[in-house]
């Protein structure tokens, strides 16, 4: 994900093997699981790195913010319309939890993540919406692991996690509402940025098979 692998370097089991200090077993089962998280792709025969697409991430992020604020101002507009403080209390434990102990920065913090905007947007009640942001998650999911390299954005993340859901078990809505816009947007920014440098990166380190 750094681009340490140029973009038409062939992952050879044998080398990685030897470089890592494992056996091939592991090496194969690894880069099957990277193959199914979109990291790499398997062509010709073989395995190389997957170059992030960040093309319409822009669109997929307005998406992405549209359909996650609407869930809080779906009930600011309606007195009827509240959060399940049943669905969001335990998340709130939880992300008090991370903020106060983050893990180590992995890009399988992703998970966490979109459980935390999707279980957020359960909450307000509305199926549809929250099946539509689970539809973009997963459009997006790949290049979002870049945002979750560095400690700095998993303890950030964490921290404006329980912000946000605090605010909305709380009921000071309209502040919910900017935090998580900020929340999301800053995200693109970090997701972008990294995504270009890697991209980058593999350009330089350009190989054969």
């Amino acid at each position: 994900m750094v681009g340490e692998f140029g973009v038409r370097t062939r992952l050879v089991e044998e080398q990685l093997a030897k470089a890592l200090g494992v056996s091939r077993t592991p090496v194969r089962e690894a880069l099957v699981r990277l193959q199914t998280d979109g990291l790499v792709v398997r062509e010709d025969g073989g395995y190389y790195v997957a170059v992030p697409d960040v093309s319409g991430l822009r669109d997929l992020y307005e998406l992405r913010i549209t359909i996650e604020l609407r869930g809080i101002t779906r009930a600011v507009e309606s007195d009827s319309v509240r959060h399940d403080a049943a669905l969001l209390e335990p998340l709130r434990d939880r992300w008090r939890e991370l903020q106060a102990d983050p893990p180590e920065p992995d890009p399988g913090f992703v998970l966490l993540d979109e459980d935390f905007h999707v279980t957020l947007l359960r909450a307000s009640g509305n199926v549809a919406l929250t099946e539509a942001l689970e539809a973009v998650n997963a459009r997006i999911r790949a290049v979002r692991m870049y945002d979750f390299l560095t400690a700095d954005r998993i303890e950030q993340s964490s921290a404006e996690h329980y912000q946000i859901v605090d605010l909305v078990l709380l009921e000071r809505l309209p502040e919910a509402l900017t935090a998580l816009h900020r929340h999301v947007g800053e995200s693109m920014e970090v997701v972008e940025r990294r995504a270009a440098h890697a991209i980058t990166q593999m350009a330089l380190h350009r190989g054969g098979a």
